[in-house]
């Protein structure tokens, strides 16, 4: 656990720009809906991130850009790439398949990094690009992870997650609750979306299953499916995805074991 407060300011700097890097770019407007706080707020953090060289003002319209220097921000971070490399010819194949959009992700501390989507490819296109982090206790892909994942690692990552105030994560504080939660997941070999993280993230139009992308009997990052609620139920997605979605994530492990020479 962190050994002092956060400091508020700093933080809303960064869920500025982190919103802004998921919409590419953004009015004041935008950014108020995307994260929910005060427009005379989201406008210092924007003037802050200019003067800090992070973003800039679009010339011809009232919409703010992230700049190349944001880059500078993940140059240490480099696991995602190894995975979106290893994946990329099996996302490919699943959705010209399924016609469903998939994403495959790795575990960074208290989150799934999304290495790589197939979101953009279709009809159902959302907000969502490489980068994003993806909730381990509201979404497939944090379910299929942890259920699957080494105890350590588990272990850690619930406790960093217990002092958390989103809905989602309530459950990191009941070890008897969240126990009994990844054993149905590991019992049925596939997570579904939390419907309070379908409806926060989605306007619960949405949502997803997800398995482990496992090497050695242990998660090394996960594999959903997203559909439309109105369009499919889970148990029909399920019936018809799950087999496919497994055979997915066992080509995407073998490529990326062939990767680290194993």
């Amino acid at each position: 656990m962190p050994s002092f407060l956060p400091v508020t300011a700093a933080l809303r700097v960064l869920e500025v720009l982190a919103a802004l890097n998921r919409l590419r770019e953004a009015s004041v407007g935008d950014l108020f809906r995307e994260t929910g706080l005060n427009r005379p707020t989201i406008v210092r953090m924007l003037e802050t991130l200019i003067h800090a060289g992070m973003v800039a003002r679009h010339p011809a319209r009232p919409v703010y850009v992230a700049t190349g220097r944001t880059l500078e921000l993940s140059s240490g971070y480099r696991r995602h790439e190894e995975m979106a490399l290893a994946a990329a010819p099996t996302l490919a194949r699943l959705h010209a398949a399924l016609q469903w959009p998939s994403d495959v992700s790795v575990f960074d501390g208290d989150a799934m990094v999304v290495a790589r989507t197939s979101r953009g490819e279709g009809v159902l296109h959302f907000n969502r690009r490489p980068g994003y982090r993806a909730p381990l206790l509201g979404t497939s892909l944090g379910l299929a992870y942890l259920a699957f994942c080494a105890p350590e690692t588990r272990d850690r990552a619930l406790a960093a997650l217990s002092g958390s105030p989103e809905p989602w994560n309530a459950v990191a504080r009941d070890p008897r609750a969240v126990a009994g939660l990844l054993e149905g997941v590991r019992r049925n070999g596939y997570a579904g979306m939390i419907e309070a993280y379908s409806d926060a993230a989605y306007h619960g139009v949405a949502s997803a299953i997800g398995v482990p992308v496992l090497i050695g009997g242990v998660a090394a990052g996960s594999l959903n499916l997203m559909y439309l609620r109105h369009s499919l139920t889970e148990a029909d997605v399920v019936a018809r995805f799950v087999a496919p979605l497994r055979e997915a994530a066992e080509e995407i492990a073998a490529a990326l074991a062939g990767m680290r020479g194993g």
